[in-house]
């Protein structure tokens, strides 16, 4: 069988994928991508980022409606069906795909449908929905093939009332219960999501407090407003075994504790995708939940192969994941390294109020013996969010003492994800020009959220004697 010859051959085309394709295309390489699924854009697109939030904004416009006009509440409960808010984020799905779809044809990189393995260092073999097989061969690869959620065994996810992160957005109507069992990112944004529907969420965490790798203050606050919009969280339990029923689902835990409710989600952990690729006939490492070993330069152990995104672990996040593959097609292309560039990644997190966050928490740095300033801005003192009604939250600017750097950025509140890369444009310069007196001497629009920024620098700066 004849193989076809690339410069650089990628597999996946979810934002690690869609990355390292295009810096290696414009940087005049042969390209091809093998993508598994019929559309481009990967779990990012189809499963995981885009359905999610979309499905998020949807609700949360349904209880602005809802809050603004009372009189039609039970109007609006009754004929805005669960099906109609994941018909709002099947279309931006769909635009997304055209979107992404057109940067491949324009930059004329070959997309291949089918699942790829590699059958030596050098070559892949794609086994297309039909059944045929494509050799393809490369001077170089790159894995990004994503990951999805983990599925431990006992736990029959063939269930309609047992779900993970990518089928819960099946569901053909809202449940009056559910428990979500795993509270990190994902859980804690589906448990924000179904309790605005009104669904009973019962929250199991594992650990001791939410979002352990957060500001102490912002998972604080987090766990009251969940509580306060009455989510019950249940913190420190582990799960023995989950038995589904008929009309209901009954989770066992350790503790002796047993739950019931409609549905069950799964939300505990993700595993990566490098399974079948044939990894390990080439000696490359793959951890205990699929993840692949990588140096500083997204190399595995063959250095020809990368890998990036989701598949090579944290911080698993879609925006690092478009860094990641630009850096490997780098690297590839000029044999040099941009991995100083990812240094801070903002983290957004979409709950209800957002979460964003940047640098180091008050805990890593007392920790660190870094003396340091806090400088607060409550968004109920705020004019704008007067204004619009989203008065819950805050913004934090940790500084330090002396030289007045910026070393951490965290925000609680109404597009809290967008305000975070108003700090982050200046956090990212080198000292001096990384300084919390930017923010003093700096005329911002009126009213505006970004005003916060002057109100938690001035704050700040008023603790220093």
């Amino acid at each position: 069988m004849s193989a076809r010859r690339f410069d650089v051959v990628v597999l996946g085309s979810g934002p690690g994928g869609e990355g390292a394709s295009m810096k290696a295309v414009k940087s005049g390489r042969k390209v091809c991508t093998v993508e598994q699924g019929a559309l481009v854009g990967g779990a990012c697109t189809h499963t995981a980022t885009i359905p999610s939030k979309a499905l998020r904004h949807a609700i949360q416009r349904l209880l602005d409606v809802q809050l603004d006009h009372p009189e039609l509440r039970a109007e609006l409960a009754r004929h805005t069906t669960f099906k109609d808010m994941m018909r709002k984020a099947t279309n931006v799905v769909s635009k997304q795909v055209q979107l992404r779809t057109t940067f491949y044809e324009r930059n004329r990189v070959e997309l291949v449908v089918g699942r790829a393995k590699f059958r030596d260092a050098h070559t892949v073999e794609v086994t297309e929905p039909r059944g045929s097989v494509e050799l393809l061969t490369a001077d170089a690869f790159v894995v990004a093939t994503g990951s999805r959620p983990y599925r431990p065994a006992g736990v029959d996810f063939r269930h309609p009332r047992i779900f993970d992160s990518d089928t819960i957005l099946k569901l053909s109507e809202s449940p009056l219960s559910m428990i979500i069992y795993g509270a990190g990112v994902i859980g804690c944004e589906y448990a924000s999501m179904f309790r605005m529907l009104g669904v009973k969420v019962d929250l199991v965490n594992t650990r001791d407090r939410l979002l352990s790798f957060l500001d102490d203050e912002i998972s604080d606050a987090l766990s009251y407003h969940l509580r306060e919009q009455g989510v019950l969280i249940r913190h420190q339990e582990e799960m023995v075994s989950v038995e589904p029923h008929d009309d209901s689902v009954v989770l066992h835990l350790k503790s002796g504790k047993r739950l019931k409710a409609d549905v069950f989600l799964w939300a505990n952990g993700r595993s990566g995708n490098s399974q079948d690729l044939g990894l390990e006939a080439l000696g490359i490492a793959v951890d205990s939940r699929g993840c692949i070993q990588v140096n500083d330069g997204y190399q595995t152990s063959v250095p020809h192969i990368y890998a990036v995104g989701d598949v090579v672990g944290a911080p698993s996040l879609a925006s690092a994941s478009y860094d990641q593959g630009r850096f490997a097609a780098t690297h590839i292309v000029e044999g040099r390294m941009e991995h100083k560039l990812v240094k801070d990644i903002p983290t957004g997190i979409y709950t209800s109020p957002e979460i964003s966050s940047l640098g180091r928490t008050e805990r890593e740095l007392t920790q660190a013996g870094v003396p340091y300033e806090v400088g607060h801005a409550f968004f109920k003192s705020l004019a704008r969010a007067q204004i619009t009604g989203r008065t819950v939250g805050m913004l934090k600017l940790l500084f330090h003492r002396e030289t007045r750097e910026i070393l951490g950025i965290h925000c609680f509140g109404d597009n809290a994800s967008e305000i975070i890369h108003i700090g982050q444009a200046i956090m990212a310069q080198d000292w001096p020009g990384n300084g919390i007196d930017y923010f003093i001497n700096t005329t911002f629009n009126y009213p505006t959220m970004a005003e916060a920024y002057r109100v938690a620098a001035l704050n700040g700066l008023n603790r220093l004697f």
